[in-house]
């Protein structure tokens, strides 16, 4: 049986990256058949249209339908996985305030859809900045879908760390494994290595003992992960989108298949429960392993003081924009 798969903003930049990867096998497998959904605003219809032509013109065997849309009753209908990569996007002089109002207004018609119109096993990922109150206001305007099914994209920013740590010991990327984001997908976000192992010449030694530079790991690290899409905006003039693509591609990949034994990844999920400190109610970026399609915190790895007082300021940050974001919601 085909999947049904939706991408909004299926229009932009991310997405032409992700819906080939998607379409060619690279997440669900090479041998699931998908039905792409693809959701944009009026305006994009006819860029889409090319996109569409495009998805046709590769000739995937995987690929039985695109439907291309600008209606939400018929995006959401049926569907089995949601990548919800379209928001409003921070204008030049916009506060993140209005950011937060635009998306907020997006995200309650978004979740209310899928409330409605998708399955309820559907798993929902929010790209969509700001990603992880965005997600919240998703799921909270879907009451029927479980909370856990909601997730939001800081597999990037893991993804980030991992590499900046393997080119500083000139290793490959796959041979760092369990780096941790803690908290927002904003630059208050906590790139943690105190838990990470390397594979250095065959052998797996954590990452603070493999590269002796604690002052590198506590300061510039932490600063190019937290800033590597400004970066890249101001060399590109556009933002992340090969890199964002590959990093959805991992996270929906590993919600389906689940992690590999031994190795935790990042993602934004709903802060209920954890052993953390994290205030409930949040969505929050935690290590969690992942099997039959349910993730679950990594439990029990020590946190210390430095690391205690970045997990707080980034869910400090989180708590302000949920609170902004609630107060709109009631007026949305």
């Amino acid at each position: 049986e085909p999947i049904r798969v939706l991408v909004t903003g299926a229009a932009g930049q991310i997405a032409y990256s992700l819906l080939y990867s998607i379409a060619k096998g690279d997440v669900f497998g090479k041998e699931q058949p998908l039905i792409l959904v693809l959701l944009d605003i009026t305006p994009m219809m006819t860029v889409l249209e090319g996109v569409v032509m495009e998805l046709q013109d590769c000739a995937l065997p995987l690929l039985r339908e695109v439907i291309s849309t600008d209606k939400e009753e018929v995006a959401f209908k049926d569907l089995d996985i949601a990548i919800l990569v379209g928001s409003m996007p921070r204008r030049e002089g916009m506060e993140r305030k209005d950011l937060l109002k635009a998306n907020v207004k997006i995200f309650k018609s978004q979740g209310a859809a899928l409330d409605k119109y998708a399955k309820k096993t559907v798993k929902v990922v929010v790209v969509g900045n700001p990603a992880n109150t965005n997600c919240l206001i998703a799921s909270k305007s879907a009451p029927s879908i479980p909370k856990e099914n909601f997730s939001c994209l800081t597999r990037l920013d893991h993804n980030r760390a991992k590499s900046q740590i393997a080119l500083k010991l000139g290793v490959s990327a796959n041979d760092v494994k369990n780096v941790i984001i803690w908290g927002n997908h904003s630059s208050t976000q906590y790139p943690d290595v105190n838990h990470a192992k390397v594979n250095v010449k065959g052998k797996e030694v954590g990452v603070y003992e493999a590269i002796k530079d604690d002052s590198w790991l506590k300061g510039d690290f932490i600063l190019t992960v937290q800033q590597r899409g400004a970066a890249v905006i101001k060399a590109r003039k556009l933002s992340s989108a090969m890199s964002a693509a590959k990093a959805i591609c991992d996270h929906v990949r590993d919600i389906w298949f689940g992690t590999p034994a031994g190795e935790f990844v990042s993602m934004g999920v709903i802060s209920d429960g954890n052993s953390y400190g994290v205030p409930e109610d949040l969505l929050y970026s935690f290590p969690v392993v992942i099997k039959d399609k349910t993730w679950k915190f990594v439990e029990g790895l020590p946190i210390n003081d430095f690391s205690r007082e970045k997990m707080d300021l980034t869910a400090k940050e989180l708590t302000e924009e949920k609170e902004t974001a609630v107060e709109f919601l009631s007026s949305a």
